[in-house]
């Protein structure tokens, strides 16, 4: 039996903005049932939970988990291959991007 995942309901909660708002952090995701909206940040969560907290739960302090944060980000960006750019990374990737479209300066000794 499939069940509606539970997790979706924090992001838009009252409860939760309250909380942020309290911090004065400004929630990073768009209005109410938005899913174009939210797409990226959802599959973007997905993955972490996948690849992070579900192997690796549970943690015993913050600082493990923003240690294990850390490093995904950095594993991530600089060595996950990734199949919709060519499987490479995305720092290589960006690194490709640039050199291939930003033109070299001309300088000139007057």
């Amino acid at each position: 039996m499939l069940q509606p995942p539970v997790e979706l309901a924090q992001y838009t909660s009252f409860r939760l903005a309250e909380h942020l708002e309290a911090a004065g952090i400004a929630a990073s995701i768009g209005s109410v049932g938005d899913a174009y909206d939210n797409a990226l940040m959802e599959s973007t969560i997905g993955l972490f939970k996948t690849e992070v907290i579900k192997p690796q739960r549970p943690w015993k302090t913050l600082s493990e988990v923003e240690l294990a944060t850390a490093e995904y980000v950095d594993w991530y960006n600089h060595r996950r291959l990734h199949g919709g750019i060519g499987h490479i990374p995305p720092v290589e990737y960006e690194t490709n991007y640039y050199l291939a479209t930003t033109k070299p300066q001309v300088t000139t000794n007057n």
